[in-house]
């Protein structure tokens, strides 16, 4: 729920370095999320730093792990997107695919479970362009539960699995009420050193309450 940066639209509105600076001291932001998704962010302590774990993102030599939960039941197990992506491309300010305009953009596709209308998957974006995985997979007429810009709708209730479920009084919470995209894991070099790094960030209690009830009612 937080930008990484300032909001242009409200600069005092809490953002990620705002909260963690007066812990760590001076950041960097050196990758962004958008403000929906969650998961694993890199900040640098120094200017140098930042700028080796930038090169490191210009030359490809990041890895980056991300895992989703969308809607749909793909007819494949591992799937490569290629489309050029053109960012603020439509009226909804959306990235969109744009065969002629677009940057190149790729990322890898692969099933970890899937259920009667929803799939669990992981994505490898080869490239980083703004909202790639979202729009690749809404390209694809796969896109991912919760992200309404994009077609996926707004929220999952554990009744839309187990329709017996919600027939009291109280409102029922949603399960999940945010695009269903986690940044799992980063692999990098560290700025000092040069030493292979692994970093993993655990599923937040929406995504991961999620993902046990759509196994326990998968449809």
């Amino acid at each position: 729920g937080l930008h990484s940066l300032p909001d242009g639209y409200d600069p005092n509105a809490p953002h990620l370095k705002s909260l963690l600076e007066p812990i760590f001291g001076r950041l960097w932001i050196v990758h962004r999320l958008d403000r929906d998704t969650s998961g694993i962010v890199l900040l640098a302590r120094s200017a140098a730093a930042h700028q080796h774990l930038n090169s490191q993102f210009e030359q490809r030599q990041v890895s980056k792990r991300y895992q989703a939960i969308i809607c749909g039941r793909p007819d494949w197990t591992e799937r490569l997107v290629s489309l050029p992506l053109q960012p603020d491309g439509d009226r909804q300010h959306r990235t969109v695919v744009n065969l002629r305009r677009g940057k190149p953009a790729e990322t890898i596709f692969r099933t970890l479970g899937i259920f009667a209308r929803f799939t669990w998957l992981e994505a490898l974006p080869h490239t980083g362009r703004t909202h790639q995985i979202r729009a690749h997979l809404a390209a694809i007429d796969l896109p991912i539960l919760g992200d309404a810009l994009y077609g996926g709708g707004t929220a999952l209730f554990l009744s839309d699995l187990k329709p017996s479920f919600g027939t009291g009084v109280a409102p029922e919470c949603p399960l999940i009420h945010r695009t269903a995209l986690h940044a799992y894991s980063l692999d990098f070099f560290h700025p000092v050193d040069d030493s292979s790094l692994h970093l993993e960030a655990p599923y937040p209690k929406d995504f991961n309450a999620t993902l046990r009830m759509l196994q326990r009612y998968p449809g």
